[in-house]
């Protein structure tokens, strides 16, 4: 409820209540004496009441002395309409007085018909139904019947808006597109004069996080025009018709408005394939999508709306609105690469007061893999660790700190940890670091921690040399090495195999599947596709029997190869560390001593230093990692984390190399 209506509601009750109060007291001044029949009667013929006024079965009687209302009387009378009572009470006063009537004045109206009350009370009842009715109006073609307002448009509309393209950082070709549209916007004439057509349609396709509706904002606070926002959701209602109704309201509206933007955000909850689904023809959603593709580019013409979409779906969408002429331009939005990320640590950066010693650009290199909103996420984190110890700025072990608790998940010091899963624990993640060594192609370990953080109770964590997208296949394959290398571990030392390597083994066999199924990386099966790295939707798989399909003589082929690509990297596994056995030990008990370890003490340990060695390095050197963790260019992957907990598959994808095509 808005503030006029909440102001037109006060004043309504106002003058109910006014008028309520005025009739109370007129009703106190006017009330009189009540009186029997009997003695009102006697009143009138001892000549008291001198006027009187009828009106039904009340009657009121008046002792009125030179214009002057001394006394005020009142009884219930026989009915005007009962004429024998009527007479017999005449014949009564007649007797009585000898004959002859009284003087009484008798009116056979209301005392009170030409006081102001019985005026303006017409006037004041037409203006309560009319404000009572406006009212009622009003709340049902607002927000608050859906009945009502179930056709109009949920877009919200701002002007004027502040966002710039120098609040986005990190994508600077992106920029370039988009900085056509700016142009159009601001100058028309300038294309229309060499017979250009600016793109009717600009489709945002990007990972989540990656900045895609901040874009979209950009531009029409570039260009200075109105800015129409949606979500692909809202036009879907369970009334059939109400999404393309929806859409012609958004049209209609931004037509006012030209030139304008009309941003609409996750559009494939609207725009996927037609057909694809079990709804038929006429299943509301795919009505809404054909009302876009009309009103985008249809019978009628609609110059200086630019419509934008952003989606992390682009494979799901159907061909018609991918066509020139409705969203004709595509502009990929990816993850930053390293220059990127620098530039949107510092654009979030502006308003955090931030310790002199910290280097972005180290930030930047340790932050492989983020988004621009996970980026963000991290200095508010950082912010946050800074604040509850008390500091005026933040540093960079809040940074660290902050990198951690995105990537795993807060530190849980206090959990209970039985001396034999430390111990187990311990020797799991040896066994990764050792192997991350030894592989020539694994990342260089950052760090090595027995410490609870997430769902993790222990993890491994690697850095990447350079942001490469393609992973080669002995990389590959050292990674499956480096992955089992906690549950060799476990079988070497503890001599029994525990629960703690369950998310190891999804990576490694989700790895070794897409090697043989998508990336060709077998002998036996050459050259061939046997699957897809795009999520299945259901609608299009159900259309196309034939996708993926291959005999059951291929499919045991595939898993041999898989088993036999694990198999071969478990024994290579197993080879390396009998080999380093000595290395492993040592690892494990510095861990159970200090249960973090850093590039340094791996380092050490790798060319033979004993554990006491190791405690004592870190004793001497340990408020130095705590006051600089970046000292020494360690660099963790959110790409290269092995954790040692029991993850969904969904979880344990984040952690598998990407191919070219993904990113």
């Amino acid at each position: 409820m808005n503030k006029k209506t909440k102001t037109i509601i006060w004043i309504v009750i106002a003058v109910v209540a006014v008028l309520v109060i005025g009739f109370i007291v007129s009703d106190i001044i006017n009330a009189g004496q009540t009186l029997a029949q009997n003695e009102f009667e006697a009143k009138i013929i001892s000549g008291e009441i001198n006027v009187l006024y009828i009106d039904g079965y009340a009657w009121r009687g008046l002792q009125v002395v030179e214009g002057k209302v001394l006394a005020t009387y009142k009884t219930v009378g026989p009915s005007l309409y009962d004429y024998t009572s009527w007479l017999n009470f005449l014949d009564k006063l007649s007797l009585d007085n000898n004959g002859q009537l009284p003087k009484v004045n008798v009116e056979f109206t209301d005392p009170n018909a030409g006081s102001i009350w019985s005026s303006i009370f017409p006037f004041i009842s037409i203006i309560l139904v009319a404000v009572m009715f406006f009212l009622i109006m009003r709340s049902a073609t607002g927000s608050g019947n859906a009945a009502m307002s179930i056709g109009k448009t949920k877009a919200h509309v701002q002007s004027n808006l502040k966002v710039r393209f120098s609040d986005v950082a990190g994508a600077e070709e992106e920029k370039e597109e988009l900085q056509e549209v700016v142009e159009f916007l601001k100058s028309p004439k300038k294309f229309a004069a060499l017979g250009a057509r600016i793109p009717s349609g600009v489709l945002l396709v990007g990972p989540p996080g990656t900045g895609k509706t901040l874009f979209a904002k950009a531009v029409a606070g570039e260009a200075g025009v109105p800015f129409f926002s949606v979500s692909g959701s809202d036009f879907v209602e369970m009334y059939v018709g109400v999404g393309a109704k929806r859409v012609r309201d958004l049209f209609d509206m931004a037509k006012k408005n030209q030139p304008c933007i009309i941003f609409i955000d996750e559009i494939d909850a609207v725009g996927r394939r037609r057909g694809a689904g079990l709804g038929g023809g006429h299943d509301e959603r795919e009505q809404t999508l054909n009302q876009i593709l009309v009103q985008m580019d249809g019978f009628e013409s609609n110059e200086g709306i630019i419509v934008m979409a952003a989606t992390n779906r682009a494979d799901i969408l159907d061909p018609a609105l991918l066509r020139p002429g409705r969203f004709d331009r595509q502009i990929n939005v990816n993850l930053p690469d390293v220059k990127g990320r620098e530039q949107i640590l510092k654009v979030h950066a502006r308003n955090k007061p931030m310790a002199a010693d910290v280097n972005f650009k180290t930030v930047a290199r340790i932050t492989a893999g983020f988004s621009g909103a996970e980026l963000a996420n991290l200095l508010n984190e950082a912010a946050i660790l800074a604040a509850r110890a008390g500091k005026k700025a933040i540093g960079n072990l809040e940074l660290y700190d902050g990198i951690n608790k995105v990537l795993m998940g807060p530190q849980k010091k206090s959990r209970v940890v039985t001396e034999s899963d430390k111990r187990c624990t311990a020797y799991h993640e040896s066994g990764h670091a050792v192997l991350a060594c030894l592989c020539k192609h694994c990342d260089p370990v950052h760090e090595v921690s027995i410490i609870p953080r997430g769902r993790a109770a222990g993890y491994t964590m690697t850095r990447p040399e350079t942001d490469d997208n393609d992973v080669s296949y002995n990389k590959l394959i050292d990674n499956i090495c480096m992955s089992l290398g906690g549950r060799v571990a476990e079988e070497l030392v503890i001599q029994d195999i525990t629960t703690g390597a369950s998310a190891d083994l999804q990576h490694v066999s989700s790895i070794a599947r897409r090697m043989v199924t998508q990336w060709g990386m077998s002998d036996k099966l050459g050259l061939v596709a046997y699957d897809s790295d795009q999520p299945v939707f259901m609608g299009m798989e159900y259309g196309n029997q034939s996708r993926g399909g291959y005999s059951q003589e291929t499919a045991a082929t595939i898993d041999n190869e898989i088993r036999r690509l694990i198999s071969e990297a478990h024994e290579r596994a197993t080879k390396l560390l009998k080999e380093n056995r000595s290395i492993m030990d040592n690892m494990s008990r510095v861990l159970v001593e200090k249960e973090t370890i850093y590039t340094e003490e791996v380092q050490m340990l790798m060319k033979g230093a004993s554990y006491k060695e190791v405690i004592a390095f870190m004793d001497e050197k340990e408020d130095t990692h705590r006051n600089n963790p970046f000292a020494n260019m360690t660099q963790p992957s959110k790409e290269h984390v092995i954790e040692e907990t029991s993850k969904t598959e969904e979880t344990a994808k984040a952690d598998e190399p990407q191919s070219k095509d993904e990113e």
